[in-house]
């Protein structure tokens, strides 16, 4: 690919311990992907990831509400919210990256989640749809019409992402053999449905 062409950009969503094998809210498969993850981005002349970084009284997680299951629903002021195992915690060593990720081509880490009162999926907005993370502007600047999608899990942050992404007019292609996903409660039909409804090429 032409290195002076910055108009396609491959998004790296979440791969981090706590999503892989032996992590606090573990994908299964997860680490399968990283190879492939990193084969791929030497396809693209911008390469970005995303990092799920939450405070440890994060209102997701589970153990924050008293009584309440991991993978229940609560009600948040801005719709249902899954309680999550604490996961991705500040700091931590399952906050951090796959150690066998390669980062050295990754031009920008999307830090999301750190806001103790709403949970942050898409690499774009958090879960109030409303409040941005910047990256839509980083894009535009850097020149970036087409976005490719990889990463953890397909079912939640990478669908958010893919899904706001053609919301705000970028072109959006979700990798599936690069993605593994959580399938909470048929979550993974539900989500591929509507990223296939809103445009979402998934190749």
């Amino acid at each position: 690919m032409n290195g002076e062409d910055m108009s396609a950009a491959l998004l790296i969503i979440d791969v981090q311990n706590d999503f892989c094998e032996g992590g606090a809210l573990a994908v299964s498969g997860g680490n399968a992907i990283v190879p492939l993850i990193n084969r791929m981005q030497d396809d693209f002349p911008l390469v970005l990831a995303t990092q799920d970084w939450h405070p440890p009284h994060h209102s997701s997680f589970a153990a924050n509400h008293p009584g309440a299951e991991p993978f229940s629903t609560t009600e948040m002021p801005y719709g249902t919210q899954v309680l999550w195992p604490t996961h991705c915690v500040q700091g931590s060593a399952g906050a951090a990256m796959h150690p066998d990720l390669a980062m050295d081509r990754v031009s920008l880490i999307v830090r999301k989640g750190y806001d103790p009162a709403i949970d942050s999926y898409s690499a774009f907005f958090e879960n109030d749809h409303e409040t941005t993370t910047g990256l839509a502007g980083y894009l535009r600047e850097k020149g970036v019409t087409a976005l490719t999608l990889v990463g953890l899990a397909t079912d939640f942050c990478v669908a958010y992402s893919a899904l706001d992404a053609r919301r705000l007019g970028f072109e959006a292609t979700v990798v599936s053999e690069a993605c593994r996903a959580i399938d909470l409660d048929g979550s993974l039909a539900a989500m591929t449905e509507r990223m296939h409804e809103n445009g979402v090429v998934i190749a």
